[in-house]
């Protein structure tokens, strides 16, 4: 009777332990210049802005001459979801998020009548603590394995409190570099909801 009574006793025990480490396990944190970057995006949310483009290939018919558009449409504690329009063009939304090892940046494009397009949700996740004004996002592996051409991708978002927003792309090992600046000095009217969008 006694062996029993010490069997039960002694996983009682290691029970309670385990259970004990799990409530005392500490929380990881975002490193605080990717907590400062993060409130600083929290800050645009509702806001849409102009912006311009900086930087682009040669042959870039895309984005030059079209007017373009960030629009801070909904934030959360964990995720950001921007819309960004491109003349008529209502397809994009970049999607910001962050974990326990830090920020993510990812592309959501659809069709017009809101399905996925083939090539979606392509992105990447910091690496480091990055700047409290600048996070870097170079490719993950599921935008490997989806564009391999893209593996070089280092996707950067600068953001100067009260001045600019600037979204930038370059493909490492190449002269491919894309960058567009949006003035966060003024506000304009906000764009429709991009296609297949959903509110949270």
């Amino acid at each position: 009777m006694f062996k029993y009574f010490l069997t039960g006793f002694i996983l009682l025990f290691l029970f309670g332990c385990n259970a004990s480490k799990q409530v005392m396990k500490p929380q990881v944190e975002l490193h605080v210049n990717q907590q400062t970057f993060w409130q600083a995006m929290q800050h645009l949310c509702g806001n849409a802005y102009a912006g311009t483009v900086v930087s682009a290939p040669a042959n870039d018919t895309l984005f030059k001459n079209k007017n373009l558009v960030m629009h801070v449409r909904t934030c959360s504690d964990e995720r950001i979801r921007i819309p960004f329009v491109v003349g008529n063009d209502l397809s994009r939304t970049w999607l910001f998020s962050k974990d326990a090892n830090g920020l993510m940046l990812k592309h959501d494009h659809r069709h017009r009548d809101g399905s996925s397009d083939s090539i979606t949700m392509y992105g990447g996740h910091t690496t480091n603590s990055g700047l409290a004004t600048m996070q870097f996002f170079p490719a993950d592996q599921q935008t490997v394995n989806m564009l391999p051409a893209a593996g070089g991708n280092v996707w950067w978002v600068e953001l100067l409190p009260g001045k600019y927003f600037t979204y930038n792309l370059r493909r490492m090992g190449s002269e491919r570099l894309f960058s567009i600046r949006f003035d966060i000095s003024k506000t304009i009217v906000a764009p429709v909801a991009p296609w297949g969008w959903k509110d949270e």
